[in-house]
């Protein structure tokens, strides 16, 4: 339920998985979080930003975090609070984005004293590198489908090509949030208080948001260059359809208006003649012949 470790220099840090925490108001009376922090923490709509309280001097940090866990057909990113106080980091976590606290309790082991702020900051490093393989992953993925697609173009490889391109653009939105936030802390006034280290971990987290933005951001415009390209090859096998039945219909009616003639029950010429069925044939055959040259002439064009 509560994870706490020591970073040493007094300072200490405190995971709080909210799916075990029955009574949220445990959270304000044990941990002193106030309400509005949180309904950050369990608002999963929540984009990333950052709140700085100068009475306390309590920063809130909202970070999107990937979920690796798909409800739907694609990936999704997820928001998850960190607060840094004087001596103290809380995070707020949950089933969803757990990965990301045993992965920052891996990197504590291996630095036994280490300031708030960097642990901060390596922790939002290992948020972004944790998109790399599923990015690559989704890559791989719109290789595939892109290949199915040129042999045959069905509906399960369309909607495969459609999850791939929604699920894109939520990690597009993620990743450009959280580089957003980062610059916001590096135009922040907080930004002038931290060390060398920390500023070289800083500088680490930003170096890593700004090359996920890029990656995603790449992969999603090939992959709507990929829909719109298929969404014009199906157009266009649609409009050569259309022309082929229109085409057929306009050649059928050329019997249908030969033969309508010579049904009427009137005088008209050949009544008489035995063989006028064959004169009748060879006449419409020859206009069928003309009229689709005809037509195959205005199709071209």
């Amino acid at each position: 339920m509560v994870l706490e470790k020591q970073l040493g220099n007094g300072c200490t840090w405190i995971d709080l998985d909210v799916d075990k925490i029955k009574n949220m108001e445990d959270l304000s009376d044990i941990y002193g979080l106030d309400k509005e922090t949180i309904e950050y923490a369990l608002d999963r709509n929540e984009r990333a930003h950052m709140d700085y309280n100068r009475e306390t001097e309590t920063v809130t940090f909202i970070y999107n975090v990937l979920d690796l866990e798909k409800d739907k057909e694609y990936y999704e990113a997820i928001p998850m609070t960190f607060i840094v106080e004087k001596q103290r980091l809380i995070t707020i976590s949950n089933h969803k984005n757990t990965y990301v606290i045993k992965r920052m309790a891996i990197y504590l082991e291996s630095h036994e004293i280490i300031s708030i702020y960097k642990f901060l900051f390596a922790s939002l490093e290992i948020i972004s590198n944790a998109y790399y393989p599923v990015i690559e992953e989704m890559d791989k993925s719109k290789d595939e489908i892109s290949a199915l697609l040129r042999q045959t173009t069905t509906k399960k490889n369309l909607f495969a090509l459609s999850d791939l391109e929604t699920g894109m653009v939520y990690l597009t939105a993620a990743a450009k949030q959280n580089r957003l936030l980062l610059e916001h802390i590096q135009g922040h006034a907080l930004y002038r208080r931290f060390n060398d280290v920390e500023r070289e971990q800083f500088d680490d987290a930003m170096i890593e948001a700004h090359q996920l933005v890029s990656m995603t951001d790449l992969i999603s415009q090939v992959l709507q260059q990929l829909s719109a390209s298929y969404n014009n090859i199906l157009n266009n096998n649609l409009n050569d359809s259309l022309s082929i039945l229109t085409i057929i219909s306009v050649l059928l009616a050329v019997l249908a208006v030969i033969t309508g003639f010579f049904g009427m029950n009137v005088p008209l010429p050949f009544t008489e003649e035995p063989n006028a069925w064959i004169y009748i044939l060879m006449t419409s055959l020859i206009l069928w012949v003309a009229l689709s040259q005809w037509l195959k002439k205005i199709t071209r064009k």
